[in-house]
């Protein structure tokens, strides 16, 4: 026997599952360490509700605490909380007007009829809609965002609007 061969005889052996086993647990924590979280760490909450008050097409309701988002079908507005900025969508895809719907395990909403998909700040990320998600118009008033759906900016067409169709929390 050679050198080689007889300090190799002295390691232990570790099986393939084990050693993926430790790697995978290894990486897991180093990117939990860097503050990097898991898709499920991520997922945000979708609740139903309704407006707190509504005076004409203004609609006041609750500035989300956590980032989520909550559909409003007799109005038909989505608000949203991400990433510290709180949204007010139409409930409809640009595309035909189909409801769309929150997929939470990607975090992001989809038209059932064509599968255009959108993050949750309405950026639009594929399928067949030709833009992002349309906005409403919002003020702060006090812990409540007033939406006002007579305010309606496509992206498409009302550009500057529509990137400022947020509140800042």
């Amino acid at each position: 026997m050679t050198n080689l061969q007889e300090s190799c005889d002295a390691c232990p052996l570790i099986e393939r599952r084990t050693f993926v086993r430790d790697a995978s647990l290894a990486v897991a924590g180093i990117l939990a360490a860097l503050g990097v979280p898991g898709r499920r760490a991520r997922a945000m909450a979708i609740r139903f509700g309704g407006p707190l008050a509504s005076r004409g097409e203004e609609h006041s309701y609750p500035i989300p605490s956590t980032d989520g988002a909550t559909i409003d079908r007799d109005n038909q507005v989505i608000v949203v909380r991400y990433d510290q900025k709180a949204y007010a969508f139409n409930l409809s895809c640009p595309h035909q007007n189909t409801a769309l719907h929150w997929q939470p395990e990607d975090n992001q909403f989809q038209c059932p009829k064509h599968h255009s998909r959108y993050r949750p700040d309405g950026i639009f990320i594929s399928g067949r809609a030709t833009r992002s998600m349309d906005r409403f118009g919002l003020r702060r008033e006090g812990d409540t965002m007033v939406v006002d759906v007579d305010k309606y900016y496509r992206q498409d067409e009302n550009a500057a609007e529509w990137a400022a169709a947020f509140l800042t929390l």
